[in-house]
C-alpha cells in the first residue's frame, strides 16, 4: 500500500495521537502483515478476533519499520526513535486512510453486491473497464472489512476505473465497506437464500444489500436486478438515477431470449457473439449496465466482455479422461444450487453425476434448504448422486428411496470417492459443488 503522507496527517485522518517522532516525517508504505516488514515502513498492527498484532511489534522494530499505528495503550519502547500513533481502533484507522485516498482519487468506482454472481460480474466489469482504461480491482475474496481498504489503498494515479465486491455476512457490512468506496455506480445482482444463519430472513439479507444505495456518491448511479422479486421494489423506493437490467418487460436493460448475448437498451438492439448460460446472462446485463453508467462506449463494451476469463472453481469446465467436469467449489447457496443443478440437467453427455456437498451459513432454514435439493435433483433427472456433510444427510433421506437413481452418502468425500472414481472413468458429465469450506475441489484431484 503506498501513500505519500505526513506522520501528523496520519493522525489527524486517523484520529490519533502522535506519542513520538516528528509530524514532517514523510511516510510512503503501509503494512499490516508483520512478515513483510521492510526498512522505512509504517506498520499497522490490527486487532482481531483471534489475534492481536501488537505481539509483533518488537519484531516489525527489528525489521526496520519507521512507524507504529498501534491501539492506545500500547507498550513504547523507552528513548524509542521510531514514531508511534494511537489510535482508538486500528482497524477503523486503516479504514479512514483507505476513504481518504479514495476521496483523494480521481477514479471512478464502481462496487457490487448480492447473493449471488458479485464476483464474476466483478470479473465481467473489470474486463470491460480495463478495455477502456488502467482499472484496479479487488482481488479473491478481500470484500470485507479488512480486504476492501486494503483494495482502496492500492488505488494509484493511473487508474481510471475502481471495480470493488463487497461481500455480507451481518447486516451493517455493506454499510462499513460502503461508506469507503464511495461507489459512482452501484450493482445489486440479486437476493436470495444465503447467510441465513446471520440474516434470518431475506428481507433482512434485502435490507442489508441496498445499504449500498446510501452511500452512493454524488450523481451516482444504481444498477439493479429488475428480475429479482425483492430488488424490483427499488424501482419505486430508490428516487436516483438508475439502470434496471434482466429479461422481464419493463427493464432499462433487456435480455432477449436467444443462443448469444442479445439485449436492447434504449431503443437499440444488441448482439454479442458469445454464448453464456442464463444466469451469466444476467451477470453480463449487469456489467453492462455498470459499464454504461461509468460512461464506457458499446464497443469497448463488447470488446472487454470477449475478453473476460471465467473465475476457477466456478462453473468451471474441465476435461478429465473422457468425463466433463463442472467445478463450482468456491460457494454454495440454495440459489446457485439450483441454478447448477438446471444446467446439468441439460447437458447432452450422460451419465448425469451430481456430487454435492453442504450448503453453509442456513442456521434453522437448513434441513429445509438441503431437502429442497433432493427435489431439484429429481426434477433434472440426475442419474447418479454422491453426498457428503451432515447436512446433505437430509436430501440423501428423500433420495435414498427413489428407483430412479443410485445414491452415496457419507458424512466425508473419503466413504464414496472410490466408487466415483470407478464412475467417472466411463465419462459423462460430473457436476461438483459445496460450500468453500467443504474443500470439494480436492475431489477432483483426488479421482
Amino acid at each position: 500500500m503506498k501513500l505519500h503522507l505526513t506522520a501528523g496527517k496520519i493522525a489527524e485522518i486517523t484520529e490519533g495521537t502522535l506519542v513520538t517522532g516528528k509530524k514532517e516525517q514523510i511516510v510512503t508504505s503501509f503494512v499490516t502483515d508483520s512478515r513483510v516488514v521492510t526498512k522505512g515502513d509504517a506498520f499497522i498492527a490490527l486487532k482481531g478476533a483471534k489475534f492481536d498484532a501488537r505481539e509483533f511489534i518488537p519484531q516489525v522494530l527489528k525489521k526496520g519499520a519507521s512507524v507504529i499505528i498501534a491501539e492506545e495503550g500500547v507498550k513504547i519502547p523507552a528513548k524509542t526513535t521510531v514514531t508511534f500513533i494511537t489510535v482508538k481502533n486500528p482497524l477503523q484507522a486503516l479504514q479512514s486512510l483507505a476513504k481518504y485516498h479514495r476521496l483523494n482519487s480521481t477514479l471512478k468506482v464502481a462496487a457490487i453486491t448480492g447473493s449471488n454472481g458479485k464476483s464474476t460480474t466483478k470479473q465481467m466489469l473489470r474486463s470491460i473497464c480495463s478495455a477502456a482504461g488502467e482499472t484496479i480491482a479487488n482481488m479473491g475474496n478481500f470484500n470485507n472489512q479488512f480486504g476492501v481498504p486494503f483494495s482502496l489503498l492500492e488505488i494509484q494515479p493511473k487508474h481510471k476505473y475502481g471495480v470493488f465486491e463487497l461481500g455480507a455476512s451481518h447486516p451493517g457490512d455493506i454499510d462499513e465497506t460502503a461508506a469507503l468506496a464511495i461507489p459512482d455506480v452501484a450493482v445489486l445482482t440479486n437476493v436470495s437464500a444465503a447467510h441465513l444463519q446471520f440474516f434470518h430472513d431475506l428481507e433482512t439479507v434485502y435490507k442489508t444489500k441496498t445499504e449500498i444505495t446510501r452511500h452512493l456518491n454524488y450523481g451516482g448511479t444504481l444498477v439493479y436486478n429488475h428480475d429479482d422479486p425483492l430488488l424490483s421494489r427499488l424501482q419505486m423506493e430508490f428516487k436516483g438515477k438508475s439502470i434496471s437490467f434482466g429479461f422481464k418487460p419493463g427493464a432499462d436493460l433487456q435480455l432477449l431470449e436467444t443462443s448469444l448475448l442479445s439485449f436492447t437498451y434504449k431503443g437499440e438492439a444488441y448482439v454479442f457473439n458469445m454464448k453464456l448460460e442464463r444466469y451469466n446472462k444476467l451477470n453480463a446485463a449487469a456489467a453492462i449496465a455498470a459499464a454504461i453508467a461509468l460512461g464506457i462506449y458499446m464497443d469497448k463494451i463488447q470488446q472487454g466482455l470477449a475478453a473476460f476469463t471465467p473465475m476457477p472453481m466456478r462453473m468451471e469446465r474441465v476435461k478429465k479422461g473422457t468425463a466433463c467436469f463442472i467445478l463450482d467449489c468456491y460457494n454454495a447457496n440454495p440459489a446457485s444450487m439450483h441454478n447448477a443443478l438446471n444446467i446439468l440437467g441439460k447437458e447432452p453427455n450422460s451419465p448425469r453425476i451430481a456430487v454435492l456437498g453442504d450448503m453453509k451459513e442456513l442456521g434453522e432454514t437448513s434441513k429445509e434448504y438441503h431437502r429442497l435439493v433432493a427435489r431439484q435433483v429429481l426434477d433434472n433427472h440426475i442419474d447418479y448422486v454422491f453426498l457428503a456433510g451432515p447436512e446433505m444427510k437430509y436430501a440423501y433421506e428423500k433420495l435414498k428411496t427413489d428407483p430412479s437413481l443410485k445414491v452415496y452418502y457419507s458424512l466425508q468425500p473419503a466413504g464414496w470417492t472410490k466408487e466415483l472414481s470407478a464412475l467417472v472413468k466411463k465419462g459423462g458429465t460430473c457436476l461438483v459443488k459445496a460450500s468453500r469450506s467443504m474443500n470439494f475441489e480436492t475431489i477432483f484431484k483426488e479421482i
